[in-house]
């Protein structure tokens, strides 16, 4: 039922505007709105916090639709539940948890993770951003930082070196209530893709942020964020997935209807059999999501699972996306068509929450591989 009702509103409200916003890269603030009406940013929290009293799989799901048709607006859910509200859920204090959830599950506001710096991508232990304790007196800087911009982000967690003296715990969380004094939302990026999706550098000066605002323990916010980041690869790949089924949808739509030599292209061995494999790539990596979300939800390890899953998913997206172009023939060069926008979007799932080369390395790193000096 959850499925049905995210594809159907999907495909009647996500759909219609969502050329529209990739032209412009503008937020769809009405899309968000409807998403915060119909309880999909509520979906994986408990109820005595305002949420639906889902679990992580069920906004794997939602994701997922939403992205067979608008990857812009899957991964503003997908940031703002599983990297904006969820270390809240995870790590906050009973304090914490009452004050930001309700807010976060109704999409009345949106939350944020400042962990990527510009020196400090795939190897984030490198933080550079700094939080002296007088009051939490913040100073650094974070690059592509998704929600960290529309005016309805609040709430901004960070990552910044609390004990530089103690290597192994030396990063601290903060949550941040946004505007304040000492936050600077810099100029959005120009990006590639995801235009719609709002993602902008954050530079803080001197930010003043009250003590009782430390997320979990002192020192343990590098440790909390990879559990985040964990959990977070397999929401991007269910995201992946969403993205590479759009591509066989979009691409038997088109192959039974675009005619060529007197028959449909369809009919062609050649554009059958690409379509196959697609539609192949999408299944397993499907199966993977869902293998990984199974684990995590018993209780099981699913570190191993949920970088295979990210790795299988994301390259099924972007081989996907690129066979659809194909397929499309010069419209798919178009940016007018949902593959152009496919193909452009997919790259990044390649990149974000862990590059495809760090999921290899995690998976050989989990399997045994000895690593090189």
């Amino acid at each position: 039922m959850l499925r049905s009702t995210v594809a159907d509103f999907a495909h009647h409200v996500v759909a219609p505007v969502a050329a529209h916003h990739d032209a412009t890269a503008t937020f769809p603030y009405e899309v968000v709105r409807r998403m915060g009406e119909m309880g999909l940013f509520a979906l994986p929290f408990p109820e005595e916090y305002g949420g639906m009293g889902g679990d992580y799989f069920t906004l794997c799901l939602a994701i997922e639709e939403l992205a067979r048709i608008d990857q812009s607006v899957a991964i503003t859910l997908e940031a703002a539940c599983s990297l904006g509200a969820m270390p809240v859920y995870r790590f906050g204090t009973e304090a914490q948890k009452q004050y930001w959830l309700p807010q976060l599950c109704s999409g009345q506001a949106l939350g944020a993770f400042g962990l990527t710096e510009s020196e400090a991508g795939s190897d984030a232990g490198g933080t550079h951003t700094t939080a002296r304790l007088d009051s939490w007196v913040i100073n650094g800087s974070k690059s592509f930082i998704t929600n960290s911009g529309p005016r309805l982000t609040k709430l901004v967690t960070l990552t910044a070196v609390t004990d530089a003296k103690d290597e192994h715990h030396r990063i601290s969380s903060i949550l941040v209530e946004v505007p304040a004094d000492g936050f600077v939302v810099d100029p959005a990026y120009d990006k590639m893709g995801w235009h719609a999706s709002d993602t902008h550098p954050l530079s803080f000066q001197n930010l003043r942020v009250p003590r009782e605002n430390l997320l979990g323990e002192r020192g343990r916010g590098y440790s909390n964020f990879l559990q985040i980041l964990d959990e977070g690869r397999i929401a991007i790949a269910a995201l992946a997935v969403g993205a590479a089924q759009g591509c066989v949808d979009e691409s038997v739509a088109y192959a039974n209807s675009r005619e060529a030599f007197g028959r449909t292209i369809g009919r062609n061995q050649a554009i059958a059999f690409k379509i196959a494999d697609m539609e192949a790539r999408t299944h397993v990596a499907r199966c993977a999501y869902y293998d990984a979300a199974a684990r995590m939800l018993s209780g099981r390890r699913f570190k191993k699972e949920a970088s295979i899953a990210k790795l299988v998913a994301s390259n099924a997206a972007m081989d996907n996306a690129r066979d659809a172009t194909q397929i499309h023939g010069g419209y798919g060069f178009m940016n007018e068509s949902l593959v152009a926008r496919h193909y452009r979007d997919s790259k990044i799932l390649e990149i974000g929450e862990g590059t495809s080369e760090m999921q290899k390395m995690l998976i050989a790193r989990l399997i045994g591989v000895e690593e090189g000096n």
